[in-house]
Parts: C-alpha cells; sequence; structure tokens
C-alpha cells in the first residue's frame, strides 16, 4: 500500500511549464489526496491501482498522467479512457480538454453508445490523440476497424468497479487485448470487488497500488447483542430488520434446518428474502447471489459453508441468528459488513445455552459485548421493507451473443429509461439478469418484451421471490 506522497502542489511534479501555468488559471494549486498519492507514480509510467471516490479528482490525476506521455505532433490515438456509462465519458472528455489548453490542438473524442456510429467514425478518420469511450462502443469501432490501437500508450480504466457491476468484464478484457503489451495502464475504481483482482492480474504490469484509507476498519461496524428465547428467536429477526431497515442482510444461521425455518418466517411476514444453502444446484445458487448483490433482496439466510467466498459490497447489516461456536468465524462473518468507508451493523442473537460462546467470541475480540434489550426495537416505519430493485431476467446470454451494452441500450435507446435507474447488468451463458429501479420495473418488463435486444425479439420476466 502506497502512502500520501510528498509532494502536495501541482508545482512540486515534472510537469511542463505551459501546463503548470494552464492549471493555476484553472485554480488547480494543492493536490488533492489520490492525486498526490497517484501522480507522481503515473507520471513516472508505472502501472497504478487507485481506490478513488468520483470527485475526489481522480479525473485530473489520470488526464495529467496521459497529457504528459502525449507526442501532439502524431495525430494517432495515444490514450484511451474506458468509462461505464456515456455521461461519465462526456465529463471525463469536459476535463481533459480543460486540461490540454496548454498545448495547440489536442484532439480528444468520445465514444459511446447511444449516439449514431457513422459522425464518430468520420472523426476518427481525421484523427485523434486521446479517446474516452465506453467498452461496447470501443469494442465496435475496433471490429469495423475504424478505431486501432497499435499507437496506444495509456490506458485508463475508469470507475473500474462500476464497469465490473454492469457486467463489462469481458468487454474490458477484450479490448485491453488490442491494446500493445509495452503500455502503461491506470485503473481507478471507488471500491475493490474481487473482479478489480482479476482485471489487474491480466491486464497490469506489476501495479502500484494506492489506497486513500483503510478499506475495513473496525470501528465502522457497530455491534450488539440481543438476549432471545429460542421461541423468540426467528421472529427477532424480523424486529431488528424492521427497527434498523437496512438496504441488505446477510442472515447466519448455524444449520440448514434453520436456514428453511427463518425463510419461512421472513417470508410469512412479508419480507423479500432468499436462502443460500449447500442442497442448491449451480444455476439456482447463481440467481440467488445475482438478486442479493443487485439489491433485488433485502435478506440472504445463509450457513457458513454456503455463504464461502461471497464477497459482497455494501452490506448494510450481519445478523447472527445462531452464535457461531467458532469466534474467528464470528470475527468473519460480521467483517463483511461496514465496508468501503460505510457503517455497518452486526447484530447477534443469543440465548443463555450460548453465553459460553459469546464468551470465547468476547476473549477473541478483546473487549466485551454490548448487550441490547429485544424491548428497544420498534418499527421505523409501517410500510413493508422493500428492496430498491428488482430483476428482469431475458433468455439468452452470452451463448446469443448478448452483451451488457445491448441490454443497457435498449433500456436507455427506445424503452426511454434513465441509465440511474439501471442497477447490476449480469450475462450468464443461456440468461440475462438486470437490476431495475422498482417503481420502473414493470414498465420496463413491458416495454423490453415489446421491443428488440440486437435487434431480436427477447422473452423477459420478472424473477418472483
Amino acid at each position: 500500500m502506497t502512502n500520501k506522497s510528498t509532494a502536495s502542489h501541482f508545482g512540486d511534479l515534472p510537469l511542463a511549464p505551459a501546463t503548470l501555468a494552464n492549471l493555476a488559471q484553472l485554480g488547480y494549486v494543492d493536490m488533492t489526496p489520490i492525486q498526490a498519492a497517484s501522480l507522481p507514480i503515473a507520471l513516472a509510467g508505472q502501472d497504478l491501482i487507485a481506490q478513488a471516490k468520483t470527485g475526489s479528482g481522480k479525473t485530473a490525476a489520470f488526464a495529467l498522467a496521459l497529457l504528459a506521455r502525449l507526442d501532439v505532433g502524431r495525430l494517432v490515438v495515444q490514450a484511451m479512457v474506458l468509462c461505464p456509462t456515456r455521461e461519465l465519458a462526456d465529463q471525463v472528455t469536459r476535463e481533459i480538454r480543460r486540461l490540454a489548453r496548454a498545448e495547440e490542438n489536442i484532439k480528444v473524442l468520445t465514444l459511446s453508445g447511444g449516439t449514431p456510429m457513422r459522425p464518430q467514425t468520420a472523426s476518427l478518420e481525421h484523427g485523434a490523440h486521446i479517446v474516452v469511450g465506453t467498452p461496447g462502443r470501443i469494442i465496435d469501432h475496433l471490429e469495423r476497424g475504424s478505431l486501432t490501437l497499435d499507437t496506444l500508450n495509456t490506458l485508463v480504466l475508469d470507475e473500474a468497479d462500476r464497469m465490473l457491476d454492469m457486467g463489462f468484464f469481458d468487454d474490458i478484457a477484450t479490448v485491453a487485448r488490442q491494446c500493445p503489451v509495452q503500455r502503461q495502464t491506470l485503473l481507478f475504481s471507488a471500491t475493490y470487488p474481487e473482479g478489480i483482482g482479476k482485471l489487474s492480474q491480466q491486464f497490469l504490469r506489476d501495479p502500484k497500488k494506492v489506497v486513500l484509507e483503510e478499506r475495513h476498519d473496525d470501528s465502522k461496524i457497530r455491534q450488539r447483542f440481543y438476549e432471545v428465547t429460542e421461541d423468540q428467536r426467528l421472529h427477532a429477526v424480523g424486529m431488528l430488520l424492521n427497527h434498523f431497515r437496512p438496504v441488505s442482510t446477510l442472515a447466519f444461521c448455524n444449520t440448514k434446518q434453520q436456514c428453511r425455518d427463518l425463510l419461512d418466517v421472513l417470508r410469512a411476514q412479508g419480507f423479500h428474502a432468499l436462502a443460500l444453502h449447500g442442497e442448491l444446484e449451480q444455476r439456482e445458487r447463481d440467481q440467488v447471489l445475482i438478486q442479493f448483490a443487485n439489491r433485488s433482496c433485502s435478506v440472504l439466510v445463509a450457513t457458513d459453508v454456503a455463504a464461502r467466498g461471497l464477497d459482497i459490497a455494501d452490506l448494510e447489516a450481519v445478523i447472527n441468528v445462531d452464535v457461531t461456536p467458532d469466534a474467528e468465524v464470528h470475527v468473519h462473518r460480521i467483517g463483511r459488513t461496514g465496508r468501503a468507508d460505510k457503517d455497518g451493523w452486526a447484530l447477534s442473537l443469543a440465548s443463555m445455552d450460548e453465553m459460553g460462546r459469546v464468551g470465547n467470541i468476547e476473549q477473541a475480540q478483546k473487549r466485551e459485548v454490548e448487550w441490547h434489550s429485544l424491548a428497544e426495537l420498534t418499527p421505523a416505519s409501517t410500510a413493508p421493507l422493500l428492496p430498491p430493485m428488482e430483476t428482469l431476467q431475458i433468455l439468452g446470454g452470452r451463448k446469443e451473443k448478448i452483451r451488457p451494452g445491448d441490454v443497457l441500450g435498449a433500456l436507455t435507446g427506445e424503452a426511454g429509461f434513465r441509465a440511474e435507474q439501471i442497477g447490476k447488468i449480469n450475462v450468464t451463458e443461456f440468461s440475462t439478469y438486470v437490476a431495475i429501479e422498482r417503481g420502473v420495473a414493470r414498465d420496463a418488463l413491458h416495454k423490453l418484451g415489446a421491443g428488440k435486444v440486437k435487434g431480436k425479439k427477447v422473452k423477459v420476466r420478472l424473477m418472483d421471490e
């Protein structure tokens, strides 16, 4: 992990005088923490993984690096920035143009879906130094031969976690394979899901990693224990959910039978819950995980074995329905919440019989646990706790060459939905799953069913609980 570098003003960096003068004119004097940590590495030509949130000044961090390597005299594509959405691509293009004003005639082109191909192809024929675009549209241009990347020296993956959320892993891989091996790759991501490690192993060379805050901080996890009798236990889970109203909760049970019983109770109480246990076949398991990760299901009930290897970002709460006999397992369970700079609840239900186990946990954590009473739990609202999204299942996946961009295009194009109403898109071999805001899900079902994806009619259904 790289800590903040010693440079704190842009003037401390090895930048051209004209660039520094332009930065001063734009009001850039002191670097933001992400700029101070990543620019010296990027300007030295090294590959980089930087964990940075939107609005942290990351665009200037990669833009100044790619502009510093540009040979303006050669009107060929020397740098490319991949972005998850058209809106972000437009924003990045604007920022690069502002930062490039120091030099005459730097050509920056935006290549993203949702706009006609022909003007983009014509602009590419006239040449460009830098292209900024979305993975699907960049691939279209590469396939048609209107874009070549032989002269590329810098590849930037911006908001890589959001691109992975939208199912763009294969598309990013396709683009990266067409870039020269001797290039610099800069990857920026607000969170660090599993796919980022996979991307960096395949496409980055010995990257330096910049993380500005510890990703996981125990103080972000607020732990509470509630004493219950056996007949209160399952009912108490619903009381916790109605009191704290977390968007996503992972509820751990010690046995498969307890998982089944809890699922029945939660569903009877009107919660959108799904269970994960060893008896599910792979396809069912994938469908459960897709719906939980894309926020179409409020509660995932699981055993420790079934939840092994799960890394789901943004878990607001973990509920230990039973106390685990292994204190290390307890620490691992609750470590799944409070990630990526967010607070999380770790709520545990314990009966008198489990007090010995609670004692082991206190020893492992070197502190006493905090006890609260079930009587404190009052529903925060009379409205049912509904997940923010619903999942549409489209029959057709990789076998039919469906890409996430095709689905996104169908929904934001003809169907007229906004990109922010659409969540994660998962393309599996035979099916595609799209998360869409609950309020517009039925409308989206109707419009997708009546329209076309990739020029073909598709069968779509709303995945029921």
